[in-house]
């Protein structure tokens, strides 16, 4: 449908294609949810997950209505006419409407734990269809060649002080995991350590070893950055793609730490926002190491005496440039 929606746009018809395939997208998951009430045999759902899945599909079906689009690229920058830009906001709509009717109806941390450790396998199988969506959704080899998709993706060689920059904020980031983890600790002792508990399980497979602390890093940091602050930050902003991420990290069950997430997520995109995709992927990937390392004792100091030398570079590489802007618009107020 993602393929479909891009050919169409341009095309007499894409007007058309923008109806049916948001409507075909919206109205299978209401479907879905009748399958799974009504048909015997076939319930894996609460009934109460089964209507919210509806509702999810009405409000995104409502989407299908040019009216309903117009008014919605009043708040975010969407074009109402294009056929990908409308099934992308049905597919949003879809993905938090039903990963808030699996945290609001269901035990998401007990189904975790219920769950094998993720595998490398796993990993990839989860994370590498965000990296598909992405490229299909921005028109590879369809609407646009690579070097088109990479830069309207953000995907850039990133200058040296960006990159100092991005880890920079990975430090910056997991100390602000480390003091969410801290407040719900204080807060709510029994939901954190049950969160720990499932964090732990899951990932446990990974987080044993070098290989597997490294791949957790780099393939969620890959695939998740070139979706969400890729191809989707430029079209629905910073705070509706920062809602989306969040949605994507329901193994945190309604926590704190998925406060924590979508906090994260802000920051990941006014990186993104300020620099390009690239730096905010190398911080995703920084971040999601730190966190399989888990630094304690000599290595925390360690890693503050870091972050500390990073910032002092990132301080003077901003105060530098802009300096020299000073130096060049002077001159040429000179020179005119």
């Amino acid at each position: 449908m993602v393929i479909a929606a891009n050919a169409a746009v341009g095309k007499p018809w894409a007007h058309h294609a923008t109806g049916i395939l948001a409507g075909l997208m919206a109205g299978s998951v209401f479907l879905f949810g009748i399958f799974d009430l009504t048909v015997p045999g076939s319930v894996h759902n609460p009934p109460a997950v089964d209507f919210a899945i509806m509702a999810t599909g009405l409000i995104a079906a409502a989407l299908a209505s040019k009216p309903v689009r117009e008014r919605t690229a009043r708040v975010i920058p969407i074009d109402p006419d294009s056929p990908v830009h409308s099934l992308a906001m049905v597919l949003a709509v879809i993905l938090v409407g039903t990963q808030l009717a699996s945290l609001a109806f269901t035990n998401v941390l007990a189904a975790e734990q219920a769950l094998p450790p993720l595998s490398i396998g796993d990993l990839l199988a989860q994370e590498a269809p965000f990296l598909v969506i992405a490229l299909a959704g921005v028109g590879l080899w369809v609407r646009r060649d690579t070097a088109a998709t990479a830069q309207r993706l953000g995907l850039v060689r990133p200058a040296w002080w960006q990159v100092v920059l991005a880890l920079a904020a990975a430090g910056a980031f997991y100390a602000v995991a480390q003091g969410f983890e801290q407040l719900s600790q204080a807060l709510s002792p029994t939901l954190a350590q049950q969160v720990n508990r499932t964090s732990g399980h899951v990932f446990g497979g990974l987080t044993a070893s070098v290989a597997g602390i490294v791949l957790l890093g780099v393939i969620p940091g890959v695939c998740e950055e070139v979706l969400f602050r890729g191809a989707l930050q430029p079209r629905f902003g910073l705070v509706v793609t920062a809602v989306l991420f969040a949605a994507i990290h329901a193994e945190y069950g309604l926590s704190i730490d998925l406060i924590s997430i979508f906090v994260i997520a802000l920051g990941l995109g006014l990186i993104r926002k300020y620099t390009n995709t690239s730096a905010s992927g190398t911080t995703h990937v920084a971040y999601n190491v730190l966190i399989g390392i888990n630094l304690s004792g000599l290595a925390l100091a360690a890693g503050a005496a870091v972050e500390v030398a990073l910032v002092l570079v990132v301080i003077y590489a901003v105060w530098s440039m802009r300096r020299r802007h000073a130096e060049a618009v002077v001159e040429t107020t000179r020179v005119s």
